[in-house]
């Protein structure tokens, strides 16, 4: 195999698994996004469990983090729960750093 192989299988590799940190840290965000939430909204328990559940199925309905900031916005909405838009948002982007920091924690 020449060089050439070896660093490109060696890319492919990193992209992977840096993908799959990815999937794992955005997941982790979802949940701690659902738990922050649930508590917002009253809930606690196994209903703030499932709550968080609901929310990282939530992220599957299309890319990006639309799919999760419309559920918590208009499940907010629904309860009304006063969080504006930007205070959504900015948690979003405060848990996904702390599960980052927790994925990578875990190695």
């Amino acid at each position: 195999m020449s060089t050439f192989d070896d660093r490109e299988d060696a890319y492919e590799r990193k992209f992977a698994h840096d993908e799959a940190l990815k999937f794992k840290a955005e997941a982790r965000r979802n949940k701690l996004l659902g738990l922050w939430a649930a508590e917002l909204l009253g809930k606690s328990g196994d209903d703030a469990q499932e709550y968080a559940k609901e929310v990282i199925r939530a992220d599957f309905e299309e890319a990006g983090d639309e799919d999760v900031f419309r559920k918590i916005r208009a499940d907010f909405d629904a309860a009304g729960v006063e969080q504006s838009d930007h205070q959504i948002r900015r948690t979003m982007d405060e848990l996904l750093a702390t599960a980052v920091s927790q994925v990578q924690s875990e190695g």
